[in-house]
């Protein structure tokens, strides 16, 4: 019997405070506020983020708010049918001042969680390299209707339903360009920013592949939405 009233009160008193806890809990701790871009890294984060991948319209709403912040530029798209159907696909024009060598077609948890890695690498870059800006990223595309390593039999890539990017590369807005097939490991300049952007990947996404993964990834980062933070 005390165990129940004990455990009745603990509920009275969570149910209670429950006002002050959605008001004074820190972002990275507060289940209660709707995901932002600009969110810190962390659990919570992430938690929230795939949250988004059942809830279209709180997911459509946190790219709307970061395009009216200026952070990207993306249009949505009709949906997709076929063989890989995309119910709501965004294409992608830009991250803020980031340019793209082309505008990709995403899900919008990809959408969301490529704009956060693109606002992170900016502030890891400058950190790493003060006054230094990003301006460009290369990549090869995101969604492709095929299996996992273009095999003819097996399971869906994340492509398939444009849960994954492939970046090949970054440009920085003095003119040097840093690729991944040919900068991972040397020079060492650029070889330790590439290994900080892959990092900034494996905060945000939840599976980052890279040239240390095998030999199909040499030449660039997949990231990608399934798991919670795979990273290799």
């Amino acid at each position: 019997m005390r165990t129940i009233i004990l455990l009745l009160v603990l509920i009275a008193v969570g149910w209670w405070s429950l006002p002050w806890l959605k008001q004074h809990l820190p972002l990275q701790f507060n289940p209660f506020t709707p995901l932002a871009v600009t969110d810190p890294p962390g659990w919570m984060t992430r938690y929230k983020l795939k949250r988004l991948a059942g809830d279209p319209a709180a997911c459509l709403d946190v790219m709307r708010r970061a395009q009216q912040a200026g952070l990207v530029t993306f249009s949505a798209r009709p949906a997709v049918t076929g063989a890989c159907p995309l119910p709501d696909p965004l294409r992608i024009q830009r991250f803020g001042s980031v340019s793209l060598s082309s505008s990709f077609l995403a899900s919008c948890p990809m959408a969301v969680a490529s704009t956060m890695f693109v606002l992170r690498s900016q502030q890891r870059l400058a950190q790493a390299q003060p006054g230094a800006s990003l301006a460009r990223i290369n990549h090869v595309g995101s969604y492709a209707c095929r299996n996992i390593y273009h095999r003819t039999e097996g399971r869906l890539s994340e492509h398939a339903t444009a849960d994954a990017w492939d970046v090949t590369g970054f440009q920085l807005a003095d003119g040097q360009r840093i690729e991944v097939g040919k900068n991972w490991t040397q020079p060492e300049s650029k070889s330790a920013l590439l290994h900080q952007l892959w990092q900034e990947g494996c905060n945000n996404f939840g599976n980052a592949l890279g040239p240390g993964y095998n030999a199909a990834h040499a030449g660039h980062f997949h990231f990608g939405m399934r798991g919670t933070g795979y990273c290799r």
